[in-house]
């Protein structure tokens, strides 16, 4: 069996160019980067600014598992699919983000014949973007903790600096730091942290700022600092906002790919949905929406972080009518959270299968709440019985949801073709009454409450003395209007990554909250998230290589 790698690299690619020109973009519209990825640019997007948006679904998925999902392989697929039907569709996907790549995953380019491709390019440096994103990041640190040594006259409080350093890289040792240490030349010696730049707060700004400007106004209101008055201190007060953009001029543009079966790609952004809001660019997306008249797009994770923060805070900020959702499945994950070892998935279960279902039963529910019409797929293994997949297909069109079975790692576009006809035929006969969870005027504990109870199902929230006067000083700043984007363990419904299937009446337990103002919502941390992953014991980087020929191996 080939590896998700081979397949990419046989892969016959066309020119970007010549992907552009489907989607009626002209050669002094792209910014190429080599033969087979490109930029899309300002011209291109104001042109068509004017032109009818095309249908929007989301893909989301179960709460992950180690028996695997295969969200972005759905995507991929879905969007080839759509193709093989005569459909004009475009995907809008995530950068994967390198710490992942060389800890656990290896690569996030959807997999088997259902790929974007160059996928080497994709997981590692790309077109730069992360990297700007990581430079903007750290010279903001670099221009506070200068503004401190050089006579602090802003007045901060050096025991309230809350803007953290960032890496694009899973290092733990870089959580909890101290800087300064030397001589007075040195700096100022206080504690500092590091978060990956996928949970950088200008990470999100970028993702969601709809143009150059509005980027600037996002960079500006990013509260950096508490002065010894406890009044929040600016990017825009450190005079950094200029020097930021221009950084990030470049990595603000959607980037053009194309996928194993020349369906066009924008891959732009990368926040992760279980420390971030989850999405790829509002910019990729409406840009996409009026470039075809389907835009397949996806949000991190299970859909109680992807797309709840999707709906609850890009689609509320942007705009966004989404038309449907495909939540993704597999008969192995369900059994999973049935009580099944990931030894024992190959073997047919129907006690464990119908255990395990009321996960995906929970996720139903919570996308009909926002009013947008779901199709279930299941992805297909070989070893996924027809009583299993026979018991998934009446559960959920008992809950009212189209279902089809996805075979795109398999067979491409071709294996998504039942999946893209139920999407086509939900399109065409439910009506979407997309609406978000809860308004603007909630406060900051209702809407974390709304969330807790009414998405994860729990019965209680408990707040550390921190995390509750942390509320009451934002509410107090003025930024209680704001939506919440609620960090928590993907691997669970709850904060306890522990509790499989469908928990119910837990305490979701708050340890600490702080506003995004550039981003434009208020993180929550529940349980021990942490926002700079470590590496496991065998990273996936011991398995990645160059060979003499420049060829790549390893990512999976």
């Amino acid at each position: 069996m080939k590896t998700d790698i081979q397949i990419a690299q046989e892969a016959v690619m066309e020119p970007i160019a010549k992907i552009a020109e489907s989607l009626d973009i002209t050669a002094d519209e792209l910014e190429l980067y080599g033969r087979y990825k490109a930029k899309i640019s300002d011209e291109y997007m104001e042109k068509v600014q004017n032109q009818p948006d095309g249908k929007l679904i989301l893909v989301t998925a179960i709460n992950p598992t180690p028996a695997g999902e295969g969200k972005t392989t759905t995507s991929v697929g879905l969007g080839q699919a759509f193709g093989k039907l005569g459909k004009k569709a475009v995907i809008a996907l995530r950068e994967p983000s390198l710490g992942p790549c060389f800890g656990i995953k290896g690569g996030a380019a959807g997999g088997g014949y259902a790929q974007v491709v160059p996928m080497e390019d994709l997981n590692l440096h790309f077109t730069g973007d992360f990297h700007a994103i990581t430079s903007a990041n750290n010279l903001l640190a670099a221009l506070l903790d200068n503004h401190i040594q050089q006579g602090n006259e802003l007045g901060i409080d050096t025991r309230q600096v809350v803007w953290k350093r960032c890496l694009d890289m899973n290092d733990r040792v870089l959580r909890n730091i101290v800087v300064g240490l030397g001589n007075k030349m040195d700096g100022t010696v206080r504690e500092d942290h590091f978060v990956i730049t996928v949970a950088s707060e200008i990470m999100a700004v970028l993702c969601l700022a709809a143009d150059l400007e509005d980027l600037k106004e996002r960079l500006g209101r990013m509260v950096v600092a508490y002065n010894f008055e406890g009044k929040p201190v600016t990017a825009k007060d450190l005079q950094a906002v200029g020097a930021m953009a221009a950084l990030l001029k470049d990595a603000l543009k959607p980037n053009l790919i194309q996928t194993l079966e020349h369906t066009p790609a924008l891959v732009h952004g990368g926040p992760f949905a279980n420390i971030a809001h989850g999405c790829n660019s509002v910019r990729a997306t409406k840009t996409a929406l009026k470039m075809a008249d389907y835009v397949i797009t996806e949000a991190g994770f299970g859909a109680d972080l992807g797309a709840e923060k999707f709906f609850d805070i890009k689609c509320r900020m942007a705009d966004l009518k989404p038309d449907a959702v495909v939540l993704v499945a597999t008969v192995r994950a369900l059994k999973y959270n049935g009580g099944v070892a990931k030894a024992d998935l190959n073997h047919e279960n129907l006690d464990a299968l119908k255990k395990g279902i009321v996960n995906l039963e929970k996720h139903i529910e919570n996308l009909q709440k926002y009013g947008v019409p779901v199709v279930v797929t299941l992805n297909a293994f070989v070893t996924d019985t027809k009583a299993e997949v026979s018991f998934v297909k009446e559960f959920c069109e008992e809950r009212g949801c189209e279902f089809a079975i996805s075979e795109v790692w398999e067979k491409g576009g071709e294996g998504g073709i039942a999946l893209a006809q139920k999407v086509l035929h939900t399109l065409e006969n439910k009506k979407s009454d997309f609406h978000v969870l809860y308004p603007d005027e909630l406060s900051l504990k209702e809407k974390i409450e709304t969330v807790a109870k009414e998405i994860y199902g729990a019965g209680d929230v408990a707040y550390t003395p921190v995390a509750a006067k942390q509320l009451d000083k934002l509410t107090e700043l003025g930024f209680g209007n704001l939506p919440v984007c609620m960090a928590k363990t993907q691997y669970s419904l709850s904060d306890d990554p522990a509790l499989l299937g469908r928990p119910e009446q837990f305490t979701l337990n708050i340890r600490e909250v702080y506003v995004s103002a550039g981003a434009g919502f208020v993180v929550v941390l529940t349980g021990a998230v942490v926002t700079m992953p470590g590496l496991p014991k065998k990273p996936a980087a011991f398995a990645i290589d160059v060979n003499e020929e420049g060829v790549i191996t390893g990512l999976f």
